[in-house]
């Protein structure tokens, strides 16, 4: 069939909407009418070549839409069916088999070749082959082909058109709280970074009892909104020694957890530096690769700990569902971070989400 996708031709070039013949789904896959596809920051650091997806290529990794086909062999959705489009993974490595989805064995397979497992595309057009399948679905079309194994079947009462950011971004932020730090009532977080990450584990942290949640960003209308949904104090990242405000904060303690969003080594310093004896921080800023951060050695003998967070250590068949539970419940507000733009303007999308005028852009889909 044909569809219409925003095309990254080269290296940092503009995503350019060009029609492309897409495959039916093969056995075990199932073709998506998208509604929408939020924006995010991998989709970009990919189309600037900071992880070697081969190009040209259609990105994308945050789909919503509705089931209108599916391949043969496929049970668990049908046409008709509400879906978001999350990660992909293998399903039968050690780490899939033990409920580990987000640490395949094959991750980067999976979700960056740019191919099937075969080394197919089911993107084509008059002058070649275009690599698809990004996270299993490059979302960034009117169609996506996707596998059974990484759509997420979802209430139909939601609004269809804001919940693809819970497929990465958010499932991401908020699950290093739900899912991998846990924190008991009555705990302390300082999340470093309030992008449309950092704000959903704000969201997360007050869902989970915290009752000192610290966020710091250098934009101050972002920290205005961190207050909106939770967090107990505000830090300016600019005008502050920030681990000494934390400190004060926590009776010159430190906090028991901290989340590490920008991929910055200097503030993944301060995140560490700032816990207290014991305490754990989350990092999930994707840097490029082969970027080294310096830790105090001395300071983890004493208990602290650094620990890598991939999707939000999210087995999404189960944690999707839920936060869109906690959505229709007014208790995970997304609507707040979100702004939605038309599908042709992707270009303006990008360019206020880098520009920091926009946290989560989701493309809409007529």
């Amino acid at each position: 069939m044909q569809i219409t996708a925003a095309l990254t031709e080269t290296q940092g070039a503009p995503f350019t909407l060009t029609p492309l013949e897409l495959d039916d789904p093969r056995p075990g896959e199932v073709l998506v009418r998208m509604v929408g596809s939020g924006v995010c920051h991998t989709d970009l650091i990919v189309r600037d070549q900071w992880y070697p997806v081969p190009l040209p290529a259609v990105l994308g990794h945050e789909g919503s839409g509705v089931v209108a086909a599916v391949g043969d062999g496929v049970s668990y959705v049908a046409p008709g069916d509400h879906v978001v489009l999350t990660f992909n993974s293998c399903g039968d490595c050690r780490m899939c088999v033990a409920g580990r989805p987000a640490y395949c064995d094959q991750f980067f397979a999976y979700n960056f070749a740019g191919t099937r497992a075969d080394s197919s595309t089911p993107l084509h057009r008059e002058s070649g082959d275009v690599h698809g399948v990004f996270f299993g679905q490059s979302a960034f079309a009117t169609y996506a082909v996707a596998t059974e194994r990484n759509v997420v079947k979802v209430d139909q009462a939601a609004p269809l058109e804001l919940l693809g950011p819970l497929g990465c971004g958010i499932q991401t932020g908020a699950g290093a709280v739900l899912n991998t730090l846990r924190p008991p009532t009555g705990s302390s977080l300082a999340v470093f970074g309030a992008g449309s990450v950092g704000l959903s584990a704000v969201m997360a942290a007050v869902v989970s009892g915290c009752t000192t949640i610290i966020a710091i960003d250098l934009n101050h209308e972002r920290l205005e909104l961190a207050k909106e949904l939770g967090a107990t104090h505000t830090i300016d990242g600019a005008a502050d020694d920030t681990v000494a405000a934390i400190q004060e904060l926590t009776d010159g303690l430190g906090v028991d957890y901290s989340i590490e969003t920008t991929a910055v080594p200097a503030v993944l310093r301060r995140a560490v530096d700032a816990l207290n004896q014991g305490g754990t921080c989350g990092l999930i800023g994707a840097a490029a690769l082969g970027t080294e951060a310096s830790i105090d050695m001395s300071s983890l003998l004493f208990g602290r700990s650094v620990r890598g967070i991939v999707e939000g250590d999210s087995v999404p068949r189960i944690f999707i569902p839920k936060l869109v539970q906690l959505y229709q419940q007014g208790r995970f507000p997304i609507g707040k971070l979100i702004k939605t733009y038309a599908f042709d303007d992707i270009n303006q999308a990008v360019e206020d989400s880098e520009k920091g005028i926009t946290l989560k852009p989701v493309l809409t889909f007529a």
